[in-house]
């Protein structure tokens, strides 16, 4: 959690590595990890199916 009154903000999965290594992961499989990404994934996907690519 973000502390405001300071002005700056500590993430433990930042510090040990784990956000990078989540970030490496999803660009190489090409399947968003957030709950919003893969939603907008899947959307991109079924619109393409409707109506064809651009």
């Amino acid at each position: 959690m973000a502390n405001q009154n300071f002005g700056f903000s500590f993430s433990w999965k930042r510090a040990l590595g784990i956000t990078s290594l989540k970030q490496g992961f999803t660009r190489k499989i090409g399947i968003p990890t957030s709950k919003v990404g893969l939603e907008k994934k899947i959307g991109n996907v079924f619109l393409k199916m409707l109506f064809g690519k651009k």
